[in-house]
């Protein structure tokens, strides 16, 4: 890096910790069901879960290349806008976490870097194309998880309806270690990518690269940078998303996890920055609405809904309010 300038090395410095905000804010996305299910403990889940996000950092780059170069133009923007989104997603970020409100770290990025390349450059900045990719599939993941889990819950139900519930509990207590692990690969497969893809849209803007391949050292530094923020856990996210929006078994968090974890390998090797945290809330709630529509805990997933609804136009405030404030002093 020796012939980066200070501000690139800064971008890289934050595009990192927001990959470690990412890993600690959705950890509950990959082990929340597996703690409250009582499958593994919470320390057994997260460290689980780092390690596996890990490997999925690695299974593709198809998101970061979209992040890179298909929301705002490289060659219109500087330092100051990358830093200013990814300020403005790790804020968001972190009073969300501090809340327990599981918002989605990629609407906070996306939502950001709209915000930051809108002030900066006006609508030409914004690459029509890409974001509208991006929030079609926004809108269709949390749908498709819920009716991917809820499918799944309904054909286990059928397929295990003469087994006694001791039997059942036994084997999905087992089967749904490799459920939490897919659901742990998964969002390494989709989440790790934003961070890759800002960090290439940095060096790419800069002229050190010629195109929005994603280097190696990028890949590895955001993989291990993700691994260690879920490896640490965020434990009230966790407890909203794993005990207050429906009572699971481990049955429930099979479904939910398999069917969440089905729709973020698909987005991933699409290529689309998609919510792992909308996607699995979206999953336990369809899993939650197999017995009957009150066993889902309403009350509390309005207040998700309304993190949701806030995230893209909070997270691209604060990026302007961060931008104006770096342009007057650089």
């Amino acid at each position: 890096m020796a012939d980066f300038s200070v501000l690139l090395i800064l971008v890289i410095g934050l595009a990192l910790l927001f990959d470690f905000s990412n890993g600690w804010h959705d950890s509950a996305n990959a082990v929340a069901t597996v703690v409250s299910t009582r499958v593994l403990s919470p320390a057994s889940a997260v460290l689980f879960a780092g390690v596996l996000n890990v490997f999925g950092a690695f299974m593709s780059t198809a998101v970061a290349k979209m992040v890179g170069e298909g929301i705002i133009d490289p060659a219109a923007i500087n330092d100051v806008v990358i830093i200013s989104a990814l300020g403005g997603a790790i804020v968001w970020n972190f009073i969300t976490l501090r809340m327990g409100l599981p918002s989605s770290s990629s609407h906070a990025l996306i939502g950001a870097m709209v915000g930051a390349g809108f002030i900066h450059g006006g609508v030409e900045v914004l690459q029509g194309d890409g974001l509208m990719k991006v929030m079609e599939a926004m809108i269709s993941s949390p749908l498709l998880g819920f009716l991917a889990a809820f499918l799944l819950m309904v054909g286990l139900s059928w397929a295990f309806f003469r087994t006694s519930r001791g039997k059942a509990m036994r084997w999905f207590r087992r089967l749904q270690l490799l459920s939490a692990g897919f659901m742990a690969l998964s969002h390494g497969a989709n989440d790790a990518q934003k961070a890759m893809g800002i960090i290439t849209l940095a060096l790419l803007s800069a002229g050190h690269i010629p195109s929005a391949e994603v280097p190696k050292w990028v890949i590895i530094s955001c993989a291990l940078s993700m691994g260690l923020g879920t490896a640490l856990g965020g434990w009230k996210i966790i407890r909203t998303l794993g005990m207050r929006i429906a009572k699971l078994d481990p049955v429930h968090g099979f479904a939910a996890e398999t069917g969440a974890g089905a729709v973020l390998m698909v987005t991933a090797h699409i290529g689309l920055p998609v919510s792992t945290t909308h996607t699995i809330t979206s999953s336990v709630m369809g899993v939650g609405a197999v017995n009957r529509l009150s066993a889902v805990r309403w009350g509390v997933t309005r207040r998700i809904a309304y993190a949701w609804i806030f995230t893209l136009p909070g997270s691209a405030l604060l990026a302007v309010a961060l931008y104006l404030l770096l342009s007057a002093f650089l």
